[in-house]
C-alpha cells in the first residue's frame, strides 16, 4: 500500500517499541484509548535491548527526576505483580560504596538529603560492608544501602508491556513523516506501509528523537551517549546487589563529550556479572574500543578482587538519549498540537519507563497527572531553559 491510509485507525500513534513506548502504550491502553506502536526494527531494538535493566533512586539528587523515579518505583512493583514472571523484576537494592572517608562524608550528606525526598537509605561502616556484600575490596571506607533499587530484563519487560497494552504492532516500519492536518495540527504518521492516522503523536524513539522531532518541524536536541557492559561467564552469586563507587557519580552529570568510566557492577539472576560503565559523546560510532574494555575489567576487579579471574564471555554497547540539562522531555508540545514527547531519559529510561507512561496517559486523556511535568516541558530548550533552571546541581546521577 503506496501512501494508502490504513484501517482501523487508533487514537494515538506510539513512534518507538522501546520501553519507554511500551509503557506510554500500556498506560494509554489502561485509559480506554486504542493504541498504535511503530518501530522501524524489532521490539527493544534500540537503547532498552542494550541496556541493564536498572531502576534505580540511588543515583538521584532531590528534584524532579527523583519525584520521576520514586512515583516509577512503586508503579514497577504494581507492574511486577501484573506482569509475568519472566521481566526478572527482582528487589535486590543497590550499594554505593566509598574508598576513603572524604567521600563517605559525602555520600552521607547526599543519602540525608535523598531521605527527606522519600529515598530510604541505610549508611552502612567499613566493618558492616562484606555483611552486604561479601567479596568487596579490603579497604572501603563504607558505603549506604538503598533498599529501593531493582531491577528488570528490559527487552522482555518491554514486549510484555506491550502485549498487555492491547496496542496494533506495526514492526520494520519507519516513519518517514509526520502528518499534519489542514489546520496544522498532527494527523498521524507515514511509513512504507501506508499512512497511519491519529490526532496524537508520541515521540519514544529514544536516541533518535531528534531526528523524529525534525520530521514534525520542532527540536528536541537529544544526542547520543555511548555505553559498554562486559558480561562475564555464569558465577555464584558473587555480587549480591547493585554495587558501584561514589567518586563515580560525577562522571554522569558531567556534559563533557570525552570518555568515562567507572565502575559498576551487578549480578544477575542467571549467573553472569554485568560490568560497567562507560560513557561518551561520539555520535552513532559503534566502533569496539579495547581501552574502554580494559578500564572496565580492571576497574571492577578492583572493586571485587574475586572478578580478576573470571573469564568476559561477551560485551555489548548502546546508546544513552542525552539532553543537555540531564531531564527528560515528557509531555505535549505545544509548537505542534497533537504532538508529545518521551524521550531523553539518558541511561534512566528503563528506571523512569512507568511515570513517563502515565505522565503521556493523562495528557492524552486530558486528566491531571501523577506529579507536575513541568520541568520535562519539551519546548524547554527552545525558549532558552535547560541546563541551570531544572538540571542537576551536585551532578550525583546514575546513567
Amino acid at each position: 500500500m503506496r501512501h494508502g491510509q490504513l484501517s482501523d485507525a487508533p487514537d494515538v500513534v506510539v513512534v518507538g517499541a522501546g520501553v519507554v513506548g511500551a509503557a506510554c502504550a500500556y498506560y494509554a491502553g489502561r485509559s480506554g484509548l486504542s493504541v498504535a506502536v511503530v518501530d522501524r526494527g524489532p521490539v527493544a531494538g534500540g537503547t532498552t535491548g542494550a541496556g541493564e535493566g536498572n531502576l534505580l533512586v540511588s543515583d538521584k539528587e532531590p528534584g524532579p527526576e527523583l519525584d520521576l523515579a520514586l512515583l516509577s518505583t512503586r508503579l514497577w512493583r504494581e507492574l511486577a505483580a501484573e506482569l509475568p514472571p519472566e521481566i526478572e523484576y527482582e528487589t535486590k537494592g543497590g550499594l554505593v560504596v566509598a574508598s576513603d572517608e572524604p567521600g563517605m562524608t559525602a555520600l552521607r550528606a547526599f543519602c540525608a538529603a535523598q531521605e527527606k525526598a522519600g529515598v530510604r537509605s541505610d549508611c552502612l561502616p567499613a566493618d558492616r560492608l562484606r555483611d552486604a556484600e561479601p567479596h568487596l575490596a579490603p579497604g572501603l571506607a563504607g558505603g549506604v544501602l538503598y533498599p529501593q533499587d531493582a531491577q528488570v530484563q528490559p527487552a522482555l519487560a518491554a514486549a510484555h508491556l506491550l502485549r498487555a497494552s492491547g496496542a496494533r504492532l506495526q514492526l520494520g516500519a519507519e516513519v518517514t513523516a509526520v502528518l499534519r492536518g489542514p489546520d496544522g495540527a498532527v494527523r498521524g504518521v507515514r511509513t512504507p506501509q501506508g499512512d497511519l492516522l491519529a490526532p496524537a503523536v508520541v515521540n519514544a524513539t529514544g536516541t533518535w528523537a531528534g531526528r523524529l522531532a525534525a520530521l514534525a518541524g520542532v527540536t528536541v536536541p537529544v544526542l547520543p551517549r555511548r555505553g559498554c557492559v562486559l558480561v562475564t561467564e555464569p558465577l555464584p552469586r558473587v555480587v549480591r546487589r547493585k554495587v558501584y563507587a561514589a567518586d563515580y557519580v560525577a562522571d554522569v552529570a558531567s556534559g563533557s563529550a570525552a570518555l568515562q568510566t567507572s565502575a559498576v557492577v551487578e549480578g544477575t539472576p542467571a549467573g553472569p556479572v554485568l560490568i560497567g560503565a562507560s560513557r561518551e559523546r561520539i555520535g552513532f560510532d559503534r566502533t569496539l574500543s579495547v581501552e574502554v574494555l580494559r578500564r572496565l575489567a580492571a576497574q571492577a576487579a578492583a572493586l571485587f578482587p574475586v572478578l580478576a579471574g573470571v573469564r568476559v564471555m561477551r560485551t555489548y554497547q548502546g546508546f544513552r538519549p542525552y539532553l543537555p540539562d540531564h531531564l527528560p522531555a515528557i509531555g505535549p508540545d505545544p509548537r505542534l498540537p497533537g504532538l508529545l514527547h518521551a524521550c531523553g531519559h539518558e541511561g534512566a529510561g528503563i528506571g523512569l519507563a512507568p511515570a513517563t507512561g502515565r505522565l503521556i496517559a493523562a495528557a492524552l486523556t486530558g486528566t491531571p497527572g501523577p506529579l507536575d511535568a513541568r520541568p520535562f516541558r519539551p519546548e524547554r530548550f527552545a525558549d532558552g531553559a535547560g541546563e541551570g533552571e531544572h538540571g542537576r546541581a551536585g551532578g550525583c546521577g546514575r546513567r
